[in-house]
C-alpha cells in the first residue's frame, strides 16, 4: 500500500532522477568544441578541445550520457507506436485550482501535463538529462554557467515561439514566487542569468556552490509562457481558475471541477519528431476521475467508467478482484516490477510541536507500530518494511558506521544524535504474531518515563505541568483506518491519549500546509542520486515547507547534504548519503511504513507497451509510466466497446 501524496508545489530536481542508481550513471556522449563545432569527431567523448567550453546534447552526474547525439529514439520506447485512444485514471479527492506550484488551493494532479523543461531525464538512466526545449548546451570545465541553445521551432500551444524571455521569466517568477525552501536553495546556487539572443540564454552559479549537478538543476527549470502570465494576470503564488498555456504534448480541452479533468494531444506539438519524443505521448486524450472515496474509486473501476488502476490496497488486491469484467478477460490483472528506490513513506510526526521535540517520546511511538502483525493480518503478506529513507538501494545505512562515514561523521558530533557514532543505525523492531507486542510496550512505557511523561493513577500519561500527552494521525483516507486503528489501541495501552482526526481532503491539504498536525502520513521525496532538493527535505531552508512533514532540522544534515551533492563520484555521494540516512533515522522523525517493489496494475485490455520495460518507472501520480510509453489498440478497443464493457 502506497500512499501518493500530492506535492502542488515545485521541488527541486533531485538530480534528475528517473529512477534508482547502483549502475545508473551515464556514459559516452557527442560534445563539440564552441569554435570547432564542425571538427566533433576529434573531440574526446566528454571533454572539451583545449580547454575550451563543451557543447552537448546531455550531460550526466558522474559521467557521459549514455546516449550518442544522434540517437534515433530511446532505447526503450516502441518507435512505431500508433497515436490515438483515450486512457483514463482514477484520482484521490478533488480539485479546485490549475496552479501545480502554489500551496493555495487543490490543484488538478494533471494541471502540469503541458509544461515542459528546458532538459529531461530517462527511465534508464539516473543523473542524466537531455536537451528538450534546448538543442544543445554549452559549459566550460569548471560548470561555472552554462548556456542554453534554444531550440527555433520550439513553440508554446498558440504558436508563439519559446524564447529566451520566456526563460528568463521563468526563472525569475520561481526564484521570486517559489516555495521559500526552493528560492532559498536557488539563491545559494544560481547567481543570476542573462539572455544573449533570443535563442540563448546564459546562467551563472555561485562561486563556492557544489557544481556537479547545477547544470542539471537549471536544465530542469519549467518554462513558463510570458505572454500568458501577462495577458492573464497570473500569479504563481495563487490559485488558478485557468489552465497554464504549455509547449508540452498536451493541452487542456475540458474539466468539471473537481471531479473530471479532460487533456488532450495537441497536433500541432512542435516536438512530436524529436528523437528523445519518438513513440512517447501516444494517446489522443488523457482523462482524471476523481475520487473522495476509495471504495467507490474502486467500484468505478469495475463499471469501466476509467481504464487503467495502479493498486495501492493489498486487501483489494488479493480479494477485491474478483468481478465480470475481470473474470471473462476484459480486464488484465498483472504486476510490473522496477529498479526504483523504495518509496520513503511513514507516519511523520510533527517535531515543530514542544510535545514531540524530545526523540524519546517519537521513538516511544514508533515502537508501537507492529508491522510483522499488520503485514500478516492486513496486508497478506505482500509487503516489506521500510528502514531507511533510501530503501531497497545501496544508499541505504546499515550496521555501524564504516571509516569512510565515521571520517564525516566525527567532525560534527556535537549536533549528533546520540549513539550515530557507535551504534548500527536505527531499523524499526520486527514486531510479533499479536497485536501489542509486549516488549515493544515496556521499551516506549520505560522511555516516556524518561522523557517525564508519567502514567497516573486513571493510566493515561501527563508531564510535570499535567499536561495529558496526546496524539492525534490526521487521515484523509479510510483505506488507512484499519491499519492507524490498531496502532491507536497500542498507543492508548501504553498511556498515550491517541486518536484519529478523519478529514475530507480539503481540510487535509489546509492542513498539512500549516502544520497543523501531530502525525500525518506522507512521503519524503528523496533520490537515487543526492541532489539539491534534499535541502527542501531536510535541511535547514526547508524546516517550514511542506516537503519536510517532520520539520527535521540540524547542522550536521545541513552539512551531510553539502557533501553529499558535492561528490565528484559515485561513492562519495554514497557515503555522504548513508551517513545523512543515519543521522535523520536515529532523530526519530518517523514511523517508516512499509514498500513493495513490484507495482499492482489493472487495465481493460486496450493497451499495450513496449517488452522489456525500462529498469525505472516512474510511479508519479501526475505522469506514470504508462502515460509516457504505453499506446491504444484500437481493435481490442472496439471489441471491448461492443462487450459493453466501457461506459
Amino acid at each position: 500500500m502506497n500512499r501518493n501524496v500530492r506535492f502542488a508545489a515545485l521541488l527541486l530536481p533531485l538530480a534528475f532522477l528517473a529512477g534508482p542508481l547502483t549502475a545508473q550513471e551515464s556514459q559516452a556522449p557527442a560534445t563539440e568544441t564552441a569554435d570547432a563545432a564542425t571538427a566533433a569527431d576529434n573531440v574526446p567523448a566528454g571533454r572539451a578541445a583545449e580547454g575550451e567550453t563543451t557543447i552537448a546534447h546531455g550531460i550526466g552526474i558522474f559521467g557521459p550520457p549514455e546516449l550518442a547525439a544522434d540517437f534515433e529514439h530511446l532505447p526503450y520506447v516502441n518507435p512505431d507506436a500508433p497515436k490515438g485512444g483515450e486512457i483514463s485514471m482514477a484520482m484521490p479527492g478533488g480539485f479546485d485550482s490549475y496552479n501545480p506550484f502554489t500551496v493555495r488551493g487543490r490543484p488538478d494532479i494533471l494541471s502540469s501535463i503541458m509544461l515542459e523543461p528546458l532538459m529531461t531525464g530517462t527511465m534508464d538512466e539516473v543523473g542524466t538529462a537531455y536537451c528538450l526545449i534546448c538543442e544543445t548546451i554549452e559549459y566550460p570545465e569548471s560548470r561555472d554557467w552554462v548556456i542554453f541553445h534554444l531550440r527555433p521551432e520550439a513553440k508554446f500551444s498558440d504558436g508563439t515561439p519559446v524564447t529566451a524571455e520566456d526563460v528568463m521569466f521563468s526563472y525569475e517568477t520561481f526564484r521570486d514566487k517559489g516555495l521559500s525552501s526552493f528560492r532559498a536553495v536557488l539563491a545559494q546556487s544560481t547567481k543570476g542569468a542573462e539572455i544573449i539572443d533570443d535563442h540563448t540564454i546564459r546562467f551563472d552559479f555561485m562561486p563556492d556552490y557544489p557544481r556537479r549537478d547545477v547544470i542539471q538543476s537549471a536544465g530542469g527549470l519549467t518554462i513558463l509562457s510570458k505572454k500568458d502570465f501577462e495577458e492573464n494576470d497570473r500569479d504563481l503564488a495563487a490559485s488558478s481558475d485557468k489552465p497554464y498555456l504549455g509547449s508540452g504534448p498536451y493541452v487542456f480541452e475540458r474539466a468539471d471541477i473537481g471531479r473530471t479533468s479532460v487533456y488532450k494531444r495537441n497536433p500541432d506539438y512542435w516536438g512530436s519528431d524529436l528523437p528523445i519524443n519518438i513513440g512517447r505521448n501516444n494517446f489522443d486524450t488523457v482523462r482524471a476521475e476523481y475520487f473522495a472515496d476509495s471504495e467507490a474509486a474502486f467500484e468505478a473501476f469495475k463499471a469501466g467508467e476509467y481504464t487503467i488502476r495502479h493498486e495501492n490496497s493489498s486487501i483489494q488486491w488479493a480479494t477485491g478482484y474478483n468481478f465480470p469484467a475481470l473474470n471473462n478477460g476484459h480486464v488484465i490483472k498483472t504486476t510490473v516490477t522496477n529498479q526504483n528506490k523504495a518509496p520513503a513513506q511513514g507516519f511523520f510526526i510533527n517535531m515543530r510541536r514542544e510535545k514531540f521535540q524530545d526523540p524519546r517520546v517519537r521513538q516511544a511511538i514508533g515502537l508501537l507500530f507492529n508491522f510483522k502483525w499488520s503485514n500478516d493480518a492486513l496486508f497478506y503478506g505482500l509487503y516489506t518494511r521500510t528502514e531507511s529513507f533510501w530503501d531497497n538501494t545501496d544508499l541505504k545505512a546499515t550496521g555501524t558506521p564504516s571509516e569512510a562515514e565515521l571520517a564525516l561523521l566525527e567532525p560534527l558530533a556535537a549536533d549528533l544524535p546520540e549513539g550515530v557514532l557507535t551504534e548500527e543505525a536505527v531499523v524499526p523492531p520486527e514486531g510479533s504474531d499479536r497485536q501489542l507486542d509486549r516488549r515493544s510496550l515496556r521499551q516506549a512505557a520505560a522511555l516516556l518515563d524518561e522523557a517525564g511523561w508519567v502514567a497516573g493513577s486513571d493510566g493515561m500519561r501527563r508531564n510535570a505541568n499535567g499536561d495529558l500527552l496526546s496524539v492525534e494521525f490526521m487521515n484523509d483516507n479510510q483505506t488507512f483506518d484499519r491499519i492507524i486503528n490498531p496502532l491507536i489501541e497500542n498507543l492508548r495501552a501504553v498511556g498515550v491519549d491517541a486518536t484519529m482526526a478523519r478529514v475530507d481532503g480539503t481540510e487535509h491539504e489546509t492542513r498539512r500546509y500549516e502544520f497543523d498536525y501531530d502525525i500525518i502520513i506522507g512521503h519524503a521525496p528523496t533520490a537515487q542520486i543526492a541532489g539539491d532538493g534534499l535541502y527542501q527535505v531536510f535541511g535547514s531552508q526547508g524546516v517550514d515547507d511542506v516537503f519536510n512533514p517532520s520539520g527535521v532540522t540540524s547542522p550536521a544534515i545541513d552539512s551531510l547534504i553539502r557533501t553529499a551533492i558535492s561528490a565528484d563520484n559515485y561513492e562519495e555521494m554514497a557515503v555522504a548519503t548513508r551517513a545523512l540516512d543515519r543521522v535523520v533515522r536515529a532523530m526519530y522523525p518517523w514511523i517508516p511504513n512499509w514498500y513493495n517493489p513490484k507495482q499492482f496494475l489493472a487495465y481493460y485490455d486496450q493497451y499495450e507497451w513496449p517488452d522489456p520495460l525500462p529498469p525505472y518507472l516512474s510511479e508519479s501520480l501526475s505522469s506514470p509510466w504508462y502515460l509516457d510509453i504505453a499506446w491504444y489498440n484500437a481493435e481490442k478497443a472496439e471489441q471491448l466497446k461492443r462487450a459493453g464493457a466501457l461506459r
